[in-house]
């Protein structure tokens, strides 16, 4: 369901534009749209900062249905957005084929949307980087099978374009609904930023790794580096290999729902 917004006074307004124009004075980066300004079509994009939000409908050929994306604000490297679907499968699809992935994406993806220089990557595993991610989210009631998670992608080498396959590919789950489970089979666990995680790996032409939160959270401040490290220690990646994308959304199998991001920020070293 659309909100409406509330109309301003002439008072709220001066206030309004007073505020936005200290923020820009003070350098901080001021984007607000919200659901009104929403984005529907497979793969529209909207950038905010180093990041953008990609309407990511990759597996809608398995499904019957629709997905959209907006954005809310930014300020600095903080963002708000969110997104909203409707997934049925349809005579191709099954339970356990995603349907889409809408996702806010820093670095590359297939390409690289918004400026190297700007996003802080790619970043050399072995360079051992403080990578800081924070995420706070809320989900409808009942959003169907569907994960959130964060999207790590890999590669050889540090100048990888739109043509260059990843070598790797690292998920973490944060949260789980509906029996959605990972790709490949459980390899072992480990504890990280304060909680356990079930370790998964599998192949679709290149290696996919999964880090699956034994417990539900709707909010984390996590070191990536972390992760990737654990990959190391394991010998199930090496630390010659470049993180050059990092996204985070909900994966969705099927069912309705919404994720509403309030704050989400990736802050590299």
């Amino acid at each position: 369901m659309q909100h409406r917004r509330p109309r301003l006074s002439k008072k709220a307004k001066t206030l309004l534009s007073a505020a936005v124009a200290l923020a820009a004075a003070a350098g901080i980066g001021v984007a607000q749209a919200g659901e009104s300004s929403k984005k529907c079509t497979a793969f529209d994009t909207v950038t905010l900062g180093k990041y953008y939000v990609n309407n990511n409908l990759w597996g809608q050929d398995k499904g019957t249905g629709s997905q959209c994306v907006w954005d809310n604000s930014r300020s600095g490297s903080t963002i708000s957005w969110g997104t909203s679907y409707a997934w049925a499968n349809n005579s191709k699809g099954t339970d356990s084929d995603v349907k889409s992935y809408a996702s806010t994406v820093l670095g590359w993806h297939w390409g690289w949307k918004v400026d190297k220089a700007t996003t802080g990557l790619p970043l050399r595993v072995g360079d051992r980087k403080k990578v800081t991610a924070k995420w706070n989210f809320t989900l409808s009631s009942n959003p169907g099978t569907m994960n959130v998670a964060y999207d790590l992608w890999l590669h050889g080498k540090s100048t990888a374009d739109w043509q260059d396959q990843p070598t790797d590919e690292i998920m973490i789950w944060l949260n789980r609904q509906g029996g959605a489970g990972p790709l490949g089979t459980k390899y072992g666990s480990v504890s990280l930023g304060g909680a356990m995680w079930d370790i998964y790996q599998g192949d679709i032409g290149w290696k996919v790794y999964s880090f699956v939160r034994r417990a539900n959270t709707t909010g984390a401040t996590l070191n990536l580096d972390d992760f990737t490290q654990a990959l190391v220690r394991r010998k199930l990646l090496s630390d010659d290999k470049y993180v050059s994308g990092i996204e985070s959304g909900s994966e969705v199998f099927k069912g309705s729902g919404r994720l509403d991001t309030t704050s989400y920020s990736v802050d590299i070293g």
